[in-house]
């Protein structure tokens, strides 16, 4: 191979790299919810307040994947070493220096749209660093955790809307997103408790079982649905139709992602609980569009919808698993590195396994 090509060959990787740590799939929704907090206010925000709505969430997600899988390196290294950073394909100094560089661009976008919104970038960082850090293995605490960095992302747009934020409405979508988000990621734990108890990670179906968790997380999805409704009161009449259907539309789904996992409770295996959570991820975008709709009407809530939740379902099919589990041929090659040496890997007949049920659960939940 010539050097050009060597040259080239890298640089792909390492796009490949930052392109996976950042989940395609998952971009469109911070940003989403970001501009529902600011279709919750009165008047009509400038195109310059509404890209602050959706960039900086989106930076700050962005940011929280690059400090997340750093925080996560050595526990990825035993169960998923396929990622960027046990691979080697993605150094943990690389994946700082960018998590800290998104981090800048989020308070810089804010502090140009709305200042005194900084705290809340502040706030936010701060969070996902003691979650990645600290409370990711500590039960529910830190799921709660996760569910209020999407709250303040609520409160977030609201602020930076350049108008007046209809507080009780903010305040009540904000409640709906944190039970949303923390049910949400409760799911995600579920298909990692091997993985998470062999890494010393005390998540809550590590410590009460999976039919716990599951039940746990259902709860709290449907006090977050229920927690949505009762923005109707409070929001403009022109939007509350569409609403309706879009709430009707996210609990359906919600429905579909849970019934399996509360069926199968103990017996659930990893490819069926990311198969729900997979639907979790694209149904999340309806909620939040549902909440933008109540302040601007359902033809700019569907014209964002429509395309973003395409966008989710379409990348989750081709790019989720692969970041979940090892792909095929994964044991025939050289075990990773990471920066404490050579990780450990699946073994052969785990790791197929695992292939044989993600080729059999392969149909889409949708």
């Amino acid at each position: 191979m010539t050097v050009s090509g060597a040259l080239a060959t890298r640089l792909a990787t390492g796009c490949g790299a930052h392109l996976q740590t950042w989940r395609p799939y998952t971009l469109s929704y911070p940003g989403l919810v970001g501009m529902a907090g600011a279709a919750l206010a009165d008047g009509s925000p400038s195109p310059a307040h509404l890209w602050a709505a959706w960039a900086a969430p989106t930076l700050s997600w962005i940011a929280g994947h690059y400090l997340g899988d750093y925080f996560d390196r050595d526990l990825d290294a035993i169960g998923k070493p396929q990622r960027p950073i046990p691979s080697g394909r993605l150094s943990p100094r690389a994946a700082v220096a960018s998590g800290i560089l998104c981090a800048l661009a989020a308070a810089v976008v804010t502090a140009l749209a709305a200042w005194p919104a900084l705290l809340l970038v502040a706030g936010g960082m701060a969070g996902i660093v003691a979650y990645s850090k600290v409370l990711k293995g500590r039960g529910l605490s830190g799921n709660a955790v996760r569910g209020a960095l999407t709250a303040l992302t609520v409160v977030f747009g609201a602020m930076t809307s350049g108008t007046e934020p209809r507080w009780p409405a903010v305040l009540l979508a904000a409640l709906a997103f944190w039970a949303h988000d923390t049910a949400s990621n409760l799911v995600g734990t579920l298909r990692d408790v091997e993985g998470d108890r062999s890494g010393g990670y005390h998540t809550l179906p590590v410590l009460r079982g999976v039919r716990y968790a599951a039940r746990t997380a259902a709860l709290l999805y449907a006090a977050a649905i229920v927690t949505a409704a009762a923005c109707v009161p409070l929001t403009a009449p022109a939007g509350r139709t569409a609403f309706a259907a879009l709430l009707l539309a996210a609990a359906a789904c919600g429905i579909g992602a849970f019934t399996p996992l509360l069926r199968a409770a103990a017996a659930l295996t990893p490819v069926r609980a990311l198969r729900a959570h997979e639907v979790l991820v694209a149904e999340r975008l309806v909620l939040a569009g549902a909440v933008l709709s109540t302040g601007w009407g359902p033809a700019p809530a569907l014209a964002l919808l429509i395309p973003l939740l395409t966008l989710s379902v379409l990348t989750q099919a081709r790019l989720r698993a692969r970041h979940e589990f090892p792909p095929d041929g994964w044991d025939a090659k050289r075990p990773p590195a990471t920066a404490d040496g050579t990780a450990p890997r699946p073994t052969a007949a785990a790791s197929a396994a695992l292939r044989a049920a993600l080729r059999k659960d392969r149909p889409s939940p949708w």
